[in-house]
């Protein structure tokens, strides 16, 4: 097995599709698809694409770390406590462990992503 991955970051496969958990839906109807491409390390380390419709959500990232980088679209985070930050295609962003906050989709957003 190789060490070394290349994303996809316009993957053909059938992505798992879902939406967002009563508990954390603010507003609107997001509707989510994840193309998963690789989970390593006992199940703890999480790597593909993600895509989301517009709508707003409470993310909680508890014990992971999260990398992102924004292949299209826009998003706005806004850490509770802090100003919103918007972010767009070409941009980079990690969340840490413990972050909390509302990530807002305001046009049709996708990103890679690795958790861990």
């Amino acid at each position: 097995m190789s060490l070394l991955l290349a994303i996809n970051t316009d993957p053909t496969t059938t992505p798992r599709e879902s939406e967002a958990m009563p508990e954390r839906l603010i507003s609107g109807n997001p509707r989510f698809k994840t193309w998963a491409q690789d989970v390593s390390q006992g199940e703890r380390t999480h790597t593909g694409v993600w895509q989301a419709t517009p709508g707003e959500t409470r993310s909680i990232k508890g014990e992971s770390f999260e990398y992102c980088h924004i292949l299209e679209g826009v998003v706005e985070l806004v850490e509770d406590g802090h100003e919103p930050r918007r972010f767009k295609a070409g941009d980079i962003f990690v969340m840490k462990p413990g972050f909390t906050g509302v990530w807002r989709t305001i046009e049709t957003v996708r990103k890679i992503y690795v958790t861990v």
